[in-house]
């Protein structure tokens, strides 16, 4: 199974480094542990992924980048901040190794979820940002993230 990252958030070496995440995607979180505890669900978390554009049903969207061996999540609305994840294929899960700009850690497991059936795209104003990857929708605004299938 997954082994902890480092202090970093970056893979034991004998994974190699770390993979893009998929330029296009719906992804349900299937557990976290936070700072090496046990692995957890405790609410229902949808992350979209449509080129380099995001947005995080737990309330942050925003533009990835890779630096050919992490994701680095950047928060442009709802909660500030940023996030550097290492991600790995395990079977049909992404497994995502990261660090919090707080310093603590966390290992992600996500789910595809299915995401083959109509539009994809990403839409911004002053106050919000909505991602939509097939019949999934995730809204952010300065107050919470809202998750939609359609």
């Amino acid at each position: 199974m997954t082994e902890p990252a480092d202090a970093l958030g970056n893979l034991p070496t004998q994974h190699g480094p770390g993979i893009p995440v998929p330029e296009r995607g719906a992804w349900l979180r299937r557990g976290i542990s936070r700072n090496g505890g046990p692995l957890v669900e405790d609410r229902e978390v949808v992350w979209l992924q449509t080129g380099p554009y995001f947005a995080d049903s737990r309330g942050f969207a925003g533009v990835t980048s890779f630096d050919g061996s992490r994701v680095h999540f950047h928060h442009l609305k709802g909660e500030p901040g940023e996030d550097t994840g290492t991600f790995r294929w395990e079977g049909a899960n992404l497994i995502e190794w990261g660090t919090n700009t707080d310093g603590s850690t966390f290992l992600e497991i996500w789910t595809p979820l299915s995401a083959d059936d109509g539009n994809t795209g990403s839409w911004a104003g002053v106050s919000y940002h909505v991602v939509r990857v097939g019949r999934h929708l995730v809204h952010v605004d300065a107050r919470a993230g809202t998750y939609w299938r359609m």
